[in-house]
């Protein structure tokens, strides 16, 4: 059966969204990379379904899949692409939804959606890593880099705290980094450079999808990395290749998220992607 999907993304961050609130979809892996595929698919770095609540109150439950076919806890430009919809659906300006590291308030702004993507997670075991350690200084050995901070945003995080992040080779660092026998659950990997106290520079090779042009969780676990070793302030911006994000790393432990939505088109999968 052909699905109607949206095309969305945040920064550059790219998705293919259904909505399967009332007739179930569930795609397999390899139906979800053949979607994803840029030259005989759609093309997209994640995979998002929007299926029916589970909890009192939500709107719709945010299943996330990698364009490897992986299904992932969190993404934060698609959580603000999917409130957005949801909003604009209801018409809002704030709804829940779930994703499946937890739920989900999204609101939104002048051209902008804010989405609350919980607490960081800091222990070695929440991350998860492979055994017990100091969380803020990893016993990860890659020639000419600091050892990295580990976050997880409902995903797995490794930030590298660098003088020039444009200076770095992502392409060349992030599969074995992603690999790293540290992180059972393989992890993204985030590079940083601090440009003052409100504002880093970041780029990122995701767990699965590889060099993207923004991700909504690593700039989250970069923040928090950061006010971590003292280098910034609670809030400010993160700057990737695809535009500006807001980060606010809150006394509750909450982090907040601000930035735009885009939906470039529509379309019908065909019998052979759907």
């Amino acid at each position: 059966m052909s699905r109607d999907f949206l095309k969305m993304h945040g920064l550059g961050n790219d998705f293919v969204v259904i909505d399967a609130r009332t007739a179930p979809y569930a795609p397999t892996a390899q139906e979800v990379r053949a979607i994803a595929d840029r030259k005989t698919g759609v093309g997209c770095d994640q995979f998002i379904v929007i299926e029916p609540p589970v909890q009192p109150g939500s709107q719709g439950f945010m299943r996330i899949r990698n364009a490897d076919g992986g299904e992932v806890g969190a993404c934060g430009n698609a959580a603000r692409c999917v409130g957005w919809l949801l909003m604009t659906e209801a018409g809002t300006r704030r709804t829940l939804f779930e994703m499946p590291s937890g739920l989900v308030e999204a609101t939104l702004g002048d051209g902008t959606v804010t989405v609350d993507m919980g607490p960081a997670r800091l222990a070695w075991n929440e991350i998860p890593l492979a055994s017990a350690m100091d969380t803020l200084h990893l016993p990860v050995d890659v020639a000419g880099l600091p050892a990295p901070v580990a976050v997880s945003m409902g995903n797995p995080h490794c930030v590298f705290i660098v003088d020039d992040a444009d200076a770095v080779d992502v392409a060349a660092l992030g599969p074995g980094l992603e690999h790293h026998p540290l992180f059972p659950e393989r992890t993204n990997v985030e590079f940083i450079s601090v440009i003052s106290p409100t504002a880093i520079r970041m780029r990122v090779w995701e767990r699965g999808a590889g060099i993207t042009r923004a991700c909504g969780t690593g700039s989250c676990a970069a923040w928090v990395a950061a006010v971590r070793r003292g280098l910034v302030g609670c809030r400010g911006d993160v700057v990737l290749d695809g535009g500006t994000l807001t980060i606010e790393w809150r006394d509750d432990g909450r982090v907040l998220m601000t930035g735009p939505v885009a939906v470039p088109f529509r379309g019908t999968l065909s019998d052979a992607l759907a």
